[in-house]
């Protein structure tokens, strides 16, 4: 499988839409609150939050009908009262098959424009691979990452919007979440900057062995392919997931024994 990263202007994502498909991408990946942008103001997120089938999921499925490629993209849901920082899988018909809301919410620049999700793992069958979603902040929780691998998610899909001066997490963690949880992580990044915040570039797509592809900081439309036998192997030659002991770790979740 093929997959595509779009590190570059949201407005662009048509043409790199077209280029990714005519490479024989089946999936392309863009950015964290790529529709509207993320640093831009609790009250314009809020007036330019949309349901999940809204406006722009709509363009966005015919755009993925037109090109025959699926598409991953960031947005502000608004449901009711509440916005949330979402991420949504379109298929290559223009059809949503996943939906996730930003668990994990980074400092106020989040809190003060997003209420969190409350479900941890998201995922679809996508192209023969259990796909899941996370956004950003939340592939930075081990917890989060393990939760989607027992889960049997094969393919973490996750957009970002990495500022400098925290390249680490995508130089560093990002390889090591997919090592451990033996998985495939794709981390889509932007390039450009909004307000104080400079956007670090370096999109990742990681498996459990190696970087398969890394962009630099600039824009880029970043590719990549994937192959399902990586993760048997990896899981075979070191069964992490296996050779868990559960009954160790309550005190991550149940908090230390009196």
């Amino acid at each position: 499988m093929i997959i595509a990263v779009h590190q570059g202007p949201f407005d662009r994502l048509p043409e790199a839409m077209a280029a990714a498909a005519e490479r024989g991408a089946e999936l392309i990946v863009t950015a964290e609150m790529g529709t509207t942008g993320y640093n831009i103001g609790a009250k314009a997120v809020a007036e330019l939050a949309e349901p999940a089938d809204g406006p722009r999921a709509a363009e966005l499925g015919a755009l993925a009908a037109k090109h025959k490629i699926a598409v991953v993209y960031g947005y502000p849901e608004r449901d009711g009262d509440a916005v949330y920082n979402s991420a949504q899988l379109l298929s290559a018909q223009g059809e949503r098959l996943a939906n996730y809301r930003k668990t994990h919410l980074f400092g106020d620049l989040d809190r003060d424009q997003f209420s969190p999700g409350d479900e941890p793992v998201v995922q679809a069958d996508f192209n023969g691979l259990r796909a899941g979603l996370l956004i950003c902040y939340d592939v930075e929780f081990p917890e989060l990452v393990r939760a989607h691998a027992l889960a049997g998610t094969e393919l973490l899909l996750v957009p970002t919007a990495l500022m400098r001066p925290y390249e680490r997490v995508a130089d560093l963690l990002i390889p090591v979440r997919a090592h451990e949880s033996q998985l495939y992580i794709v981390y889509a990044n932007r390039c450009d900057t909004e307000g104080e915040l400079t956007y670090c570039g370096r999109s990742t797509v990681a498996s459990p062995d190696e970087v398969v592809a890394k962009a630099g900081p600039g824009e880029e439309l970043l590719f990549a392919e994937l192959n399902p036998a990586v993760l048997a192997q990896a899981r075979a030659e070191t069964p992490y997931l296996a050779d868990r002991r559960p009954s160790l770790y309550r005190s991550l979740t149940e908090g230390p024994r009196a």
